[in-house]
């Protein structure tokens, strides 16, 4: 059902966009679904509201009507149950009824900071800029009119749950929409999925220093609820330098009744590092790769530099040393980078990852398929840090993950659930070598399987200058052995071979004959 509402918005959304940039469109639709969503949750609060204070075995049971109208405006009842407040002025109902006047746009901006005022929460977080939308006329009142379809209902968490759906798979379809930059925001959620499966964020802080729309936020609190946790179990901590992005992931994490802290503003984590004194339980990012122009004079000799001094002309570097600095002793971190964070020995890069696994804060390397993200088709990996292993020191896990992958259209790869799980549960046994299976109380061993995974020294890393590519220490997939003879094998592919040489003698012979026939010799 969800599903087929998803689709069906998304294809009705795009029509509307006509020639509107997707960059732009993206905020419009996705600002509105906000205000909707709000707008039913408050309404179905003071709906609530209402039949408990005119019943009189209700605990609210109120028997004076006038007393009841003025309860009904008190805020306290909408915020202790994580209800934004939403004045009369900026109701969707007054929205709709507007959609077809030519100043629509104005009335979304006027009721957005109406909105602002009276929850300082989402101060400076809403996007107006429906006065000035770049859309044809009328095309504005009509995509009013289409989110107005959206039905969140009056159960608080289903309507999260549709909401939260929704809007992540339009971030989703508008990535694919924007292509190179729409991935400058947007993890996709089977990379999300497995970078939170790994490392279990279940409790403490979180923090993802170029957090985009929110995606790693709102996969941990799904992972909490999943083992049985409850939202608010985390306290999340992010920041964004793009200041439109930033306010997506606040709406995409307000929607959700997930408390953040992003930071007093937009701003550059290197340069404006808004949590300075954070130390984190767990850091999930996904920074841009191969940034080039990331470096400031400001920070040279900067404390994060434990490892060595990043090169100005990478920022790879610079991530992953920002993450350690900011781990508490026992924390972990998992970061998406390019492949040749694994290899690259150019300017001091070779030198502090050399620092880097010498120190043992390497803990697990993934290398994963091709086509996986929106924006690039550079291949990625999956880097797991820990400030401070518990188990195997002097050791690095390695998992190549490049076959793993799903075709889920002719452009597009993603992981599926049941490959998240293997990927997850190897690193859990490599971790905790005297696990034993919730299911059967048996030991859960992990094995080196030849072509997917293997434990590495320290040692043996360094014989290899330190590069810490998957491919070059898990070795080939064993193939199954069929039993034949090599001699008869040998016999039926070249027998296969003659036939498909004659084959093709003939099909030249008809070639040449076709041309000569037109007038044309070879």
């Amino acid at each position: 059902m969800i599903e087929d509402i998803k689709k069906t918005l998304w294809a009705a959304a795009d029509k509307l966009r006509a020639n509107t940039d997707a960059a732009e469109y993206k905020h419009l639709v996705l600002g509105l679904i906000f205000v909707k969503y709000i707008s039913d949750t408050f309404a179905a609060r003071r709906a609530e509201l209402g039949r408990r204070f005119a019943d009189p075995k209700d605990d609210y049971y109120l028997d004076d009507a006038a007393l009841m109208a003025e309860e009904l405006e008190d805020r306290d009842y909408y915020k202790e149950v994580n209800v934004f407040w939403v004045p009369e002025t900026a109701r969707w109902e007054a929205i709709r009824a507007a959609a077809k006047q030519p100043d629509i746009g104005k009335r979304i901006d006027d009721a957005l900071s109406v909105i602002e005022a009276e929850n300082p929460k989402l101060k400076n977080i809403l996007d107006k800029r429906f006065g000035r939308a770049p859309l044809p006329d009328g095309k504005l009142g009509e995509l009013v009119d289409l989110i107005s379809t959206i039905g969140f209902g009056d159960d608080p968490r289903l309507a999260r749950d549709v909401l939260g759906q929704v809007y992540e798979y339009f971030l989703g379809m508008f990535a694919s929409a924007e292509g190179k930059r729409g991935g400058q925001f947007y993890t996709p959620a089977s990379i999300v999925k497995t970078l939170v499966a790994v490392l279990a964020p279940h409790h403490g802080k979180v923090y993802d220093p170029c957090c985009g729309s929110g995606g790693m936020f709102v996969q941990s609190e799904k992972f909490i609820e999943s083992h049985g946790g409850k939202l608010g179990d985390v306290a999340v901590f992010g920041q964004e330098s793009n200041p439109t992005t930033w306010r997506l992931a606040a709406m995409n994490l307000a929607i959700r009744g997930i408390d953040f802290n992003l930071g007093r503003e937009p701003g550059d984590t290197f340069t404006k590092n808004q949590h300075a004194d954070l130390r984190a339980d767990f850091i999930l990012a996904n920074p841009p790769f191969n940034i080039s122009d990331w470096w400031h004079g400001s920070l040279t000799g900067d404390p994060r530099w434990v490892y060595g001094d990043p090169p100005a002309g990478n920022a790879n570097y610079a991530w992953l040393q920002h993450m350690l600095y900011h781990l508490k002793p026992n924390g972990r971190a998992g970061i998406v980078l390019a492949n040749g964070s694994m290899s690259s020995s150019q300017n001091s890069e070779g030198e502090i990852r050399k620092a880097m696994v010498e120190a043992d804060v390497v803990e697990v390397m993934i290398a994963l398929p091709g086509q996986l993200f929106f924006n690039t088709q550079i291949p990625a990996c999956l880097w797991f840090l820990a400030k401070q292993k518990t188990s195997r020191q002097g050791e690095v896990l390695f998992i190549d993950a490049r076959k793993l992958g799903t075709m889920i259209s002719r452009v597009q790869t993603e992981f599926t659930d049941e490959v998240i799980e293997r990927i997850a549960a190897t690193v859990e046994a490599w971790r905790n070598p005297d696990r034993h299976s919730r299911e059967s109380g048996n030991p859960v061993v992990y094995a080196d399987i030849p072509g997917y995974c293997r434990s590495v020294k320290l040692a043996e890393i360094a014989e290899h200058g330190h590069v810490l590519t998957p491919g070059r220490y898990v070795g080939a997939e064993e193939v199954e052995d069929d039993d034949e003879a090599f001699a008869d094998k040998m016999q039926k592919l070249t027998e296969k071979l003659g036939e498909q040489m004659a084959k093709g003698t003939e099909l030249d012979a008809l070639i040449r004959q076709k041309l000569g026939g037109l007038g044309y010799e070879f």
